[in-house]
């Protein structure tokens, strides 16, 4: 695997979006959507290896009826714009066989998002030998002890430097809205990511392949551009030998990558023709001679091979 991928996106409804259509897509199911009273059917879809529904402990066991879940999501959602989902997109090393890839994910799945709560609906597709990834979709409403959807956040009072509450103008209480779990922090992408590296690299290692670094290239101080994620779509068409945009642009990438590794070759060269200059207020000063100077000591090579040829 020579690269890693991971993107995270909101399903919400302010997009014109559902979660049982996606749901229903990623699974290639036919899923009848109680909120909008339309079948959702992409049975005649392919590419999908392998789906399965990962719930905490106590969410209700029939929540792993795909339909049931996601509809029941749909159902506790009021508002016009509700995120009803969060999905994650990963690739998957085709290196790997297809049970080591549903055991990595599902164990990745698991540490990370179920047990802090999280229902989660896996997919893995694979379309060609090159194109392997999992989609997974993730409840964004936290479950109460009782199986019962809970609120996603919470009043509280802001008091002032005595402990009291602050009445306004209005008669009300001075309040802020408060999250009920912290699936929306900033930094849990950073933090996933990274375990999905860890996670990947570890199996990677014990197959005897190179590992992967979910940051960018600039962050790991390497002059390198990055490539475009290709899609299913253009990847198929590649496939066929019919060249697409986003193709040409990544080709286009690769070459500029390997000019520059050309330039770093050539410096290394020359970097082993440096010469120790005389130290000069005490320090050593490392630097490439001038034509002079190289001029000037291969003369001096020639006159001692000459001398010692006489």
């Amino acid at each position: 695997m020579d690269y890693f991928h991971m993107c995270m996106k909101i399903i919400s409804r302010s997009a014109g979006r559902s979660s049982v259509a996606a749901a229903a897509y990623r699974a290639a199911e036919r899923i009848y959507d109680h909120r909008t009273g339309l079948w959702h059917d992409f049975t005649d879809k392919g590419g999908v290896v392998h789906s399965e529904i990962l719930l905490p402990d106590h969410a209700p066991e029939h929540y792993r009826d795909r339909a049931i879940l996601w509809n029941s999501v749909e159902h506790s959602e009021k508002a016009k714009n509700a995120q009803t989902a969060r999905e994650v997109e990963i690739a998957l090393p085709c290196e790997l066989d297809r049970e080591e890839l549903i055991k990595l994910t599902r164990e990745y799945v698991q540490e990370q998002f179920v047990s802090r709560g999280m229902c989660a609906d896996v997919c893995i597709h694979q379309k060609g030998e090159k194109n392997t990834h999992a989609h997974i979709m993730l409840t964004t409403r936290p479950i109460e002890p009782d199986g019962t959807w809970g609120a996603k956040s919470r009043k509280e009072y802001v008091l002032d430097r005595s402990g009291q509450r602050i009445r306004l103008d209005s008669g009300e209480w001075k309040s802020k809205k408060v999250s009920a779990v912290d699936w929306n922090e900033h930094e849990n992408a950073e933090l996933w990511r990274k375990a999905w590296a860890n996670t990947l690299n570890r199996e990677l290692e014990r197959h005897g392949l190179e590992s992967v670094d979910h940051r960018s290239y600039k962050r790991q101080g390497l002059d390198k551009e990055p490539q475009q994620h290709m899609g299913p779509k253009a990847l198929e068409l590649e496939r066929q030998g019919i060249q697409t945009e986003i193709g040409d642009k990544n080709r286009g990438v690769r070459e500029r990558n390997a000019q520059r590794e050309r330039g770093r070759h050539i410096r290394n060269l020359n970097e082993k023709n440096y010469t120790k200059q005389p130290q000069r207020d005490g320090q050593a000063q490392d630097r490439l001679p001038t034509f002079e100077e190289w001029l000037e000591g291969h003369k001096k090579e020639q006159s001692r091979g000459m001398e010692r040829g006489r």
